[in-house]
């Protein structure tokens, strides 16, 4: 589908009979086309791929680069395979690039500093192997290699008809990119800035000490682009920047203002807290209780996320007792 000249987007499809789809970006170019983001490894994403180019009328060995805005398996997953069939150059953000063998690779370590990091803020044992191992299935839809650029921010991307600055935007993952297309007034934003959903911001052994103070920084970059047109990673090509950085920054202080009245009790853990704070599936709220495992994690890794935020903005102490970490509100 063409959603701007020159511009094209494929809805990639998620593993297995889900609605998830992940925007796949074609840029054409003089110079050979940009692929942003590739969608998962599987037949189903190269399929619709090479269905999407072949409807634009543009052909898989006239892409010359994919760059990719984080390295998440719905968004980098592909990417190995379209280099294999047309010599296209992957380009990652250099700290994200820094975590691809630790995440897809040699990722026993990751999953034990997962289980430690559940088990001191309070995910009980008889979950934790559940939780610990939510996120492995995704890795059989990954291929990973080793980018041929490594980006940084400011960095310019260009095909001889477009011209990207990369902006570096950490939150969503600590390399996280956009690129903005300043002549043209739009912006590909991946998965920091969505219409439709609040992305997740979780902390976790690869996050960084403080992701969601990240994330709002990253956010509040933005704000000043002019920009027409924001091209998301997943959902409806939407404009207004401004007002969906303004919902999003407001969503983050309702669920502080949320935890802060879990910690009216005192002492608690971050799962405990957790369980206390209404949550989003499928367009409705949901109990914690009923979230599946992989969301239940994502809901301890946020509310961790959120705390540490809290402690950086001095309303909330943390306390080490007995191998478990504990949160309490500041007088």
């Amino acid at each position: 589908m063409r959603v701007l000249n020159g511009v094209h987007q494929i809805k990639s499809p998620g593993p297995g009979s889900g609605s998830w789809s992940t925007n796949v970006y074609v840029i054409e170019g003089g110079d050979g086309h940009i692929v942003v983001d590739s969608g998962w490894d599987s037949q189903e994403s190269l399929w619709a791929l090479q269905e999407g180019m072949k409807g634009a009328n543009l052909k898989l060995r006239d892409i010359k680069k994919v760059v990719i805005t984080h390295i998440h398996p719905d968004h980098y997953g592909l990417s190995s395979k379209i280099k294999q069939i047309c010599g296209a150059q992957v380009a990652i953000h250099r700290i994200d690039a820094g975590f691809i063998s630790l995440r897809y690779k040699d990722f026993a370590d990751l999953l034990q500093k997962i289980e430690e990091l559940l088990r001191r803020n309070g995910v009980p044992q008889d979950e934790l192997p559940q939780l610990k191992e939510a996120s492995l299935w995704m890795n059989k839809y990954v291929t990973p290699d080793s980018p041929d650029i490594m980006l940084e921010d400011g960095d310019v991307i260009s095909n001889d008809s477009f011209e990207f600055e990369v902006l570096w935007t950490p939150g969503h993952s600590p390399g996280h990119i956009c690129l903005y297309e300043k002549d043209r007034k739009f912006i590909i934003t991946g998965d920091h800035v969505l219409y439709e959903t609040t992305p997740h911001i979780g902390f976790n052994p690869l996050s960084g000490e403080n992701p969601l103070g990240d994330y709002v920084s990253s956010l509040k970059k933005l704000e000043s682009l002019k920009v027409h047109f924001i091209l998301p990673g997943h959902g409806p090509v939407f404009n207004a920047l401004g007002l969906r950085i303004a919902k999003i920054l407001q969503h983050h202080e309702d669920r502080k203002r949320a935890i802060m009245k879990s910690l009216r009790t005192g002492l608690q853990t971050a799962y405990a807290i957790a369980q206390q704070i209404p949550w989003m599936a499928n367009g409705g709220n949901i109990a914690f209780r009923d979230l599946p495992d992989w969301d239940k994690r994502m809901a301890v890794t946020e509310t961790i996320a959120h705390l540490k935020l809290l402690i950086e903005e001095g309303s909330v102490s943390n306390v080490d007792m007995d191998g478990a970490s504990l949160y309490i509100a500041k007088d």
